[in-house]
C-alpha cells in the first residue's frame, strides 16, 4: 500500500463512470416498479431485492462442479454454496455475500463467486447467513466463524469431494459481507487461532456504524446507489442496541487490528464507504498487517456486480486473482 494513502478521497464528488450510470440506472428503474422496499414487510422486499439482481446474475463462467449444502457447525444450520472451477482446485476461498445484513443471498452473488472460482483456480464457498432483522449480532458472525472451522475438520472432506484442509484458505466479502468476514478473523485470532486463515478480501466494507466520514456527505445521494439513510438503517437492523455498536467486531476500527492475515480492500471512489474503508487500510498498516488497497475510479457501490458491463468491475476481479495467488504462493495459472 502507498505510503501516502489519503485520510480520505476527493473531497468534492466525482461523476460515476458511464458503465455505473448505465448499472445504476437500471437498478433504479427495476426498483422503481415495486414500492419502496422500506414500506414493505420484510420478506416482500427480499422477494423484489432478488428479482432486481437477477439480470446481473446471468452468464459468466462456468464451473466444473457447482453444489449446494447445508451443514451442522457449532449448533447451526449453515446453507452453503460451493463452487469448484477445476477438478482439483488450488485453494479455497469463503466469499460472504453483502445486502445491509438484511437482504440478498448466495443466489444474487452467485456470479461474484464464479468469477473469483474461474480467475483465481480456487473453490468458492458462499454461505447464506440467517439475515437480520430476525438474527443480530453475534449471530452472522458465528456462522462465518463456524464455517472457517469447518475448513480444518477432517469430515469436511466427505461431503466437500476435496480436502479444504490440505489447501491454503482465504474469506473475502462485499459490503456487510465484509464487515463479517473480518469479524469472523478478528474472533479466530481472539481465540489464539491465528494461522486458519491466510488471506481477506474486502470489497466495499461495512467498517463503521458512525456516519461521520466525508465521503457520507459526498455520495450519500440516491445518485449513487447507496444512501446514508439505507446505511443507518442495515446498522440499526443488524446491531439495534447502541452499546453494541461499540463492539470491534462491529465497528472494526473500534479495537486492535494486529495480528490478521495479508489483506486486500478494493474501495468504490463514488462510494460512501470509501473513507471509512481508507481509514481500514491506514489502520491495518499502522499494526503491521500488510495491505494493498485499490481505489477504483467512478465506481459505485456493489460495482464488482456489473461485471457483466464494467470493464472495471472485469478488472477488480483480476486483481483479486492475482493478489490471492500471490499471497497465497499459488502455482501459476495454466493458459486459457
Amino acid at each position: 500500500m502507498s505510503a501516502d494513502l489519503p485520510k480520505s478521497g476527493s473531497p468534492t464528488p466525482r461523476p460515476p463512470a458511464p458503465d455505473m450510470i448505465r448499472f445504476r440506472d437500471a437498478l433504479a428503474d427495476a426498483y422503481g416498479r415495486h414500492p419502496p422496499l422500506h414500506a414493505l414487510p420484510t420478506a416482500e422486499a427480499r422477494a423484489i431485492a432478488e428479482q432486481v439482481r437477477v439480470p446481473w446474475v446471468v452468464g459468466g463462467p462456468f464451473m466444473h462442479e457447482t453444489r449446494n449444502h447445508v451443514v451442522e457447525a457449532g449448533g447451526m444450520a449453515l446453507r452453503l454454496r460451493v463452487h469448484v472451477p477445476t477438478e482439483r482446485p488450488d485453494g479455497v476461498l469463503v466469499y460472504v455475500h453483502g445486502g445491509g445484513w438484511t437482504l440478498f443471498s448466495i443466489d444474487t452473488h452467485d456470479r461474484v463467486m464464479r468469477e473469483y472460482a474461474a480467475l483465481s483456480g480456487m473453490a468458492v464457498i458462499g454461505i447464506d447467513y440467517t439475515l437480520a432483522p430476525e438474527a443480530v449480532f453475534p449471530r452472522q458472525v458465528d456462522e462465518v466463524t463456524a464455517l472457517l472451522g469447518l475448513m480444518r475438520d477432517p469430515s469436511t472432506a466427505r461431503w466437500l469431494g476435496f480436502d479444504p484442509a490440505a489447501l491454503p484458505l482465504a474469506i473475502g466479502g462485499d459490503s456487510a459481507g465484509g464487515n463479517l468476514a473480518m469479524a469472523a478473523c478478528l474472533t479466530l485470532r481472539d481465540a489464539g487461532d491465528t494461522g486458519r486463515v491466510q488471506a481477506i478480501v474486502l470489497n466495499y466494507a461495512a467498517i463503521d456504524p458512525e456516519d461521520h466520514w466525508p465521503s457520507y456527505r459526498i455520495y450519500g445521494g440516491p445518485e449513487y446507489n447507496l444512501t446514508r439513510d439505507e446505511m443507518r438503517g442495515f446498522w440499526q437492523g443488524y446491531a439495534p442496541d447502541p452499546a453494541v455498536r461499540q463492539d470491534p467486531r462491529v465497528a472494526l476500527l473500534r479495537g486492535r487490528l494486529d495480528r490478521l492475515p495479508p489483506t486486500l480492500l478494493a474501495i468504490a471512489e463514488c462510494d460512501v464507504l470509501r473513507d471509512e474503508n481508507l481509514a481500514l487500510a491506514r489502520a491495518l498498516e499502522a499494526a503491521g498487517v500488510p495491505v494493498e488497497t485499490r481505489v477504483y475510479d467512478g465506481m459505485l457501490h456493489s460495482f464488482l456486480e456489473a461485471v457483466s458491463i464494467s470493464e472495471t468491475a472485469q478488472a477488480a476481479f483480476r486483481d483479486a486473482a492475482a493478489w490471492l495467488r500471490a499471497t497465497l504462493d499459488l502455482r501459476p495459472m495454466p493458459a486459457p
